[in-house]
């Protein structure tokens, strides 16, 4: 983008990291009900249980364009709740929350589900 401001020409651009799009959505989709965790690969499992933090881009990848977001999300969800009505929020909360803060437009959405658990799983396995 290029502006000219008192006469002199700027030349603008405004860039995001990957992984900057993958913790808002990340956060995002943490807050929809049916989405238990986000989940990675066995390999991210274990590095959590080895060390104690919680990563909010654990199973998003994002492929961030110029102008243009695809993003791939792993998810658990809640063991009786509709996939394709949390696949929605998910896709409707993620682009809205892209758009307003980054002014991307979110042009691809995959939600793998990897697992269903009970309330009481997860409590479990957080113990």
């Amino acid at each position: 983008m290029t502006t000219t401001t008192n006469n002199k020409t700027i030349d603008e651009q405004l860039t995001f990291d990957d992984q900057v799009i993958e913790k808002i959505a990340g956060i995002t989709a943490s807050k929809v009900p049916g989405i238990l965790s986000l989940d990675g690969n066995m390999f991210s499992e274990l590095a959590d249980k080895v060390t104690s933090g919680s990563n909010p881009t654990k199973g998003i990848d994002a492929d961030v364009g110029e102008k243009q977001v695809a993003l791939k999300m792993e998810a658990t969800i809640e063991y009786g709740k509709s996939a394709p009505e949390i696949f929605k929020a998910v896709c409707s909360e993620v682009q809205r929350a892209i758009d307003k803060m980054t002014g991307l437009n979110l042009v691809k959405f995959e939600l793998h589900i990897n697992d269903v658990k009970t309330k009481e799983e997860v409590k479990k396995d957080t113990k």
